[in-house]
C-alpha cells in the first residue's frame, strides 16, 4: 500500500508584544480531528490552487522568496497567501491591505468581504517541516512569522473564526510549552525564541525532513542557531 501523499501547506505564527512580553496566537484542534487531535497549534492548512491567483499588496522579501523556492516547485506567493487565508478561516483575523476585491474565488470570498486583499508586508519565512510517514495526513508545511501590529483587524476579535480551532488565545511565549503541543510546534517556538531580537529574516530556515532513512535538519540559506537542538533531540516526534 502506498504511503499517504504529501500536500503543500502553510502556517502563520502571529506574535504580539515582541519586545516586551511576547505572546503567540494558538488554538486547540478538536478531539475527533484526523490530524493532531486535541493539540494546540498555530493557524494553518493546505495550499489551494486558487491561492496562486489572488491579488496581493506588497511583496515577499527577496530572501524569503528565495528560501521558499529552495527544494520546492511551489510558487512562493501561493504559500504566503495560503497562510493568510488559513489565518482568516481559523481565527477571523485579517492580514491585508484595504482594497475592494470583486470576483474573489471560492475560499477567499469571506476574506474579500472584509474589504481587504492579502498583504505580504512583514512576513518572515522561519521554518519548514514534512510530516513523518505513517500519519493519516502528511504535509510539507512552511511556517511564517508576522507581528500582530500588521493585522488589519482587532487582534482579540475571533468572532469570524470557523470551528476548526477552539480556545483561541494569545499564549505568552514563555508559557507555551506547558500546553499539549506537537513536537514540530515546539521546534518552531524554539526558533521564534532564538530570533526574537533579530531584525529582518533569520540567518537560515531549518527544514525538518522526514524520510525513510532518518529525521534530519537541512538549512535553507545559512547556519541555523538551533541546528544542534534539532539534530540531537531524542524526544518523541509526535
Amino acid at each position: 500500500m502506498s504511503d499517504t501523499p504529501i500536500r503543500d501547506a502553510a502556517t502563520l505564527v502571529v506574535i504580539k508584544d515582541r519586545e516586551t512580553n511576547p505572546s503567540i496566537l494558538m488554538g486547540q484542534r478538536g478531539e475527533s480531528a484526523a490530524f493532531m487531535p486535541s493539540k494546540f497549534v498555530f493557524p494553518g492548512g493546505a495550499v489551494d490552487p486558487v491561492d496562486a491567483t489572488v491579488p496581493v499588496a506588497g511583496a515577499l522579501s527577496d530572501v524569503c522568496a528565495e528560501r521558499l523556492a529552495m527544494q520546492s516547485t511551489m510558487v512562493p506567493a501561493a504559500l504566503a497567501a495560503a497562510a493568510i487565508r488559513e489565518l482568516f478561516e481559523e481565527t477571523g483575523l485579517v492580514l491585508g491591505a484595504r482594497e475592494t476585491w470583486e470576483g474573489a474565488p471560492k475560499g477567499w470570498r469571506g476574506y474579500a468581504k472584509t474589504g481587504h486583499i492579502p498583504s505580504f508586508e512583514g512576513l518572515e519565512f522561519i521554518f519548514r517541516a514534512v510530516t513523518p510517514k505513517g500519519r493519516p495526513r502528511r504535509f510539507d508545511a512552511r511556517f511564517f512569522l508576522v507581528d500582530a501590529t500588521r493585522l488589519s483587524s482587532d487582534p482579540d476579535d475571533f468572532s469570524r473564526a470557523e470551528d476548526e480551532l477552539s480556545h483561541l488565545q494569545w499564549i505568552p511565549l514563555s508559557q507555551a510549552r506547558k500546553f499539549d503541543l506537537p513536537f514540530i510546534t515546539e521546534c518552531v517556538l524554539a526558533e521564534v525564541a532564538a530570533n526574537l531580537d533579530r531584525k529582518g529574516p533569520p540567518v537560515s530556515v531549518p527544514f525538518f525532513r522526514n524520510n525513510d532513512e532518518a529525521n534530519t535538519i537541512a538549512r535553507l540559506g545559512g547556519q541555523s542557531p538551533l541546528e544542534a537542538y534539532f539534530n540531537t533531540s531524542s524526544r518523541d516526534r509526535s
